[in-house]
């Protein structure tokens, strides 16, 4: 009989066990995402580490970090010609910000970072051309299918989307940008050289693109924004290649990639003398 009168026991103590294990994973899914930061400078020539902190080895969306690839398919394509040409008008059915609803042109949409010039460029290309360079350029994981069931990968894949790179895949990006061993003509660097901003650090001269978006859509439990830096700097005759990448729930007064740099640029005559 005591046997018996166990058994409730035992019952009720396999049932806290099985409720248990299966609810460990639910807790560990609705922890907080942690905060992931890097800053990786490399030798432009000889890909040398010259300064590396965080982690780096990490695929995020580029965000507007992919107008740099963009602007070499874009001139490339021939679908730009200058610095100034084409100049396209802003149109109703763009729906941007206010800011964003005016004519650009390739500087312009570079130093304001304007999304619907980026995808009337890749609308120009085509879902298969555009496919084709992104992988020819080697560029992340390549993936531009975009958000499942969408086919929106023309002109969504590299904002919060499918298309992800690596700080150290950016760096590697860069450092054939500027030795021009990627698969594009002379007149794409060079134009690309030309519309990227400048700013300068330290004596540095900093040619570099933001990127900022939201990691998480509305009913997503990742509540973290990122904010990229990227780009190249010379000084006395040295040339580095560079990327800043922070992520984190933290909310900012300004764009988290414009913070990026604010900082990267204040750290950089530190980081490297």
């Amino acid at each position: 009989m005591r046997n018996f009168d166990r058994l409730p026991f035992i019952l009720a103590g396999v049932l806290f066990l099985l409720a248990w294990l299966l609810g460990f994973p639910m807790r560990a899914q609705s922890a907080p995402l942690g905060d992931v930061q890097c800053t990786l400078i490399a030798d432009a020539a000889s890909g040398k580490t010259l300064y590396q902190d965080g982690t780096c080895d990490q695929r995020f969306s580029p965000a507007s970090t992919f107008k740099v690839p963009l602007s070499l398919i874009g001139y490339d394509a021939g679908i730009l010609s200058d610095e100034h040409t084409p100049a396209w008008d802003y149109k109703p059915e763009f729906k941007a910000a206010k800011r964003d609803q005016k004519t650009v042109d390739p500087v312009i949409w570079e130093r304001d970072s304007i999304i619907w010039y980026s995808r009337e460029i890749t609308r120009r290309l085509g879902n298969e051309k555009f496919a084709g360079y992104v992988s020819k350029l080697g560029y992340g994981n390549s993936d531009v299918s975009g958000n499942p069931g969408k086919d929106d990968g023309l002109t969504h894949s590299w904002v919060n989307s499918s298309l992800k790179i690596t700080p150290v895949e950016q760096v590697d990006f860069l450092r054939k940008l500027l030795a021009r061993q990627l698969p594009v003509s002379a007149k794409a660097y060079d134009m690309t050289s030309a519309i990227i901003p400048t700013f300068q650090a330290g004596g540095w001269t900093v040619q570099g693109k933001t990127g900022s978006t939201r990691l998480g859509g509305d009913a997503d439990k990742d509540k973290r924004s990122l904010g990229w830096f990227v780009g190249w700097a010379k000084k006395d005759g040295r040339q580095i290649v560079f990327a800043r990448l922070v992520v984190d729930a933290t909310r900012t007064d300004m764009p988290k990639g414009l913070k990026t740099r604010a900082a990267f640029l204040k750290d950089l005559p530190l980081l490297v003398k």
